[in-house]
C-alpha cells in the first residue's frame, strides 16, 4: 500500500502541485486546508500516517504551535513548508521535533525527495539486535531492529534524526564527535541542512532524556568541537 502523506497547506496551487508530484513517486497524498482538519485527519481511522508537510503560515494556527501538539501525540516525520527562511524560524522548526525543512518557492522534487530520505531512514535494515550502554547515573537500551529507545528503564519518544544522534554518540562512547560527523551519521543529504541543525536535535534530545532523569547528563558538550557520551559500560546480546 502506498505511504499515506499527509499535507496541511492552506494554499489550493501549492497543495495541488504536491499532491501531483507525491502521487507520480507512488504516495498517497492527502490535502487538508487547516491545522484543525490535518490534526483530526491524523488521529483518525484509516491507513497510518507516515510524512506530515506542514506549512507554517495556517489560517487557524501557527505551523509551530501545530507541530508541538503533533510530536505530544505522535513520533510521525515532519517536514515544513514556509515562506520564512530566517535562521531562526528553521532552527525553532527543528527544536520543536521537526525532521527537515524547504522553503517557498520550491520544487516539487525537491519536497519528494526530501520525503523519500526521511522515509527511508525509518526502513533501513538493522545491523544488530539491542544495545546497552550505561554511563555515570544512566542506562540506555537501543533495539535497532525495533527502532525503539529506552533511557533510565523508560521509553524515549525520538525524532528519526535523535535516534539517529543517539545511535552514533552510543557507537564510540567518550569520542567526541564533530558536529560535521554527527550531521554526515543522522542526515542522508548533510550537505542541505544548516550547521546549527546538530545543535537543535541535541537540546531536544537532552530535555527528553532529563523529563526521564532530570540529574542525569549523559551527552557533554566539547565547545568548538562537538559531542560526546560519557563513557561506562556497554554491551550488545550474545
Amino acid at each position: 500500500m502506498s505511504p499515506r502523506i499527509l499535507i496541511i497547506e492552506d494554499e489550493p496551487a501549492i497543495a495541488d502541485t504536491l499532491r501531483y508530484a507525491l502521487r507520480t513517486e507512488g504516495f498517497a497524498p492527502e490535502w487538508h486546508a487547516t491545522g484543525r482538519a490535518g490534526l483530526a485527519a491524523l488521529g483518525g481511522p484509516g491507513e497510518p500516517v507516515a510524512l506530515v508537510l506542514l506549512d507554517v503560515g495556517l489560517p487557524d494556527t501557527n505551523g509551530f504551535d501545530l507541530c508541538r501538539t503533533i510530536r505530544a501525540r505522535s513520533p510521525v516525520p515532519v517536514l515544513f513548508l514556509t515562506a520564512r527562511g530566517g535562521e531562526i524560524d528553521r532552527v525553532l522548526g527543528l527544536e520543536l521535533g521537526g525532521d527537515d525543512y524547504v522553503t517557498k518557492p520550491f520544487s516539487p522534487r525537491e519536497v519528494t525527495a526530501r520525503v523519500k530520505a526521511i522515509l527511508r531512514r525509518g526502513t533501513q535494515p538493522a545491523t544488530c539486535n539491542v544495545i546497552r550502554y550505561k554511563p555515570e547515573g544512566s542506562d540506555f537500551a537501543m533495539d535497532e531492529e525495533r527502532h525503539e529507545a529506552h533511557f533510565c528503564g523508560q521509553p524515549l519518544e525520538l525524532t528519526r534524526y535523535e535516534y539517529r544522534l543517539l545511535l552514533a554518540l552510543l557507537a564510540r562512547p567518550g569520542r567526541v564527535f564533530s558536529r560535521d560527523e554527527l550531521m554526515t551519521a543522522a542526515w542522508d543529504d548533510p550537505g542541505s541542512s544548516l550547521d546549527r541543525t546538530v545543535d537543535a536535535h541535541i537540546k531536544t534530545l537532552r530535555a527528553k532524556l532529563r523529563a526521564v532523569a532530570p540529574d542525569a547528563n549523559p551527552i557533554q558538550t566539547h565547545r568548538g568541537i562537538g559531542y560526546a557520551l560519557k563513557p561506562g559500560r556497554s554491551g550488545r546480546p550474545a
